[in-house]
């Protein structure tokens, strides 16, 4: 239980796929101006990386490797991703039409977002992982994504009413803050091994 724990803190902080490996940034960037979207996008996330990587981790255990296709992993990966997203994608229209016309292209863009992919590549690298570490590292890997999310929001929200040098609006105070909120999350590493 301790192991799983330490993954899912290492996956959330330490090994965060947004702050520590800078996966997944231009839906991060786009997104996070407001809180609502924000969170609606982070849950997307979570809940796509958590079954997306669990799934996965069981197409490469059982399917790929026995019958030696481990080079198609990336084309059933991204399939499999697809069809959890369309998944969201149709939840979130039919329960909060205004979140799903708030996140607009972003939200089908999750597909394609290297952040997800790579949680999937990423748990095939790590030696020893069986199928609850795997589920529980996608699961940390979202969380991860959703407090950096909603960190940024939050600061967004509260820096627009602020004077903000003509250089630095927009992008350039976006990318520092990304930084120092990266800087923070990496603090960790020290604790988690």
């Amino acid at each position: 239980m301790m192991n799983l724990l330490v993954i899912f803190l290492a996956a959330a902080f330490t090994e965060n796929i947004l702050l520590a490996r800078f996966l997944g940034m231009c839906s991060f960037l786009a997104i996070s101006r407001q809180m609502k979207t924000s969170v609606g996008l982070g849950f997307a996330v979570v809940f796509v990386t958590t079954f997306t990587a669990a799934i996965n981790w069981l197409l490469h255990t059982y399917v790929m490797v026995p019958l030696g296709i481990e080079f198609l992993e990336f084309i059933v990966f991204i399939v499999v991703i697809a069809a959890f997203v369309q998944l969201v994608e149709m939840i979130i229209e039919r329960f909060s039409p205004s979140l799903y016309f708030s996140l607009g292209i972003f939200l089908p863009l999750i597909t394609v977002n290297c952040a997800i992919l790579g949680v999937s590549l990423f748990m095939l690298n790590k030696q020893g992982f069986g199928f609850w570490e795997s589920l529980v590292f996608g699961f940390g890997s979202g969380i991860g994504w959703l407090l950096a999310i909603i960190l940024m929001a939050g600061i967004r929200e509260q820096i627009k009413e602020d004077k903000i040098p003509a250089g630095l609006r927009g992008s350039g105070i976006t990318l520092i803050i990304t930084g120092i909120i990266a800087l923070a999350f990496v603090a960790f590493s020290g604790m988690i091994k």
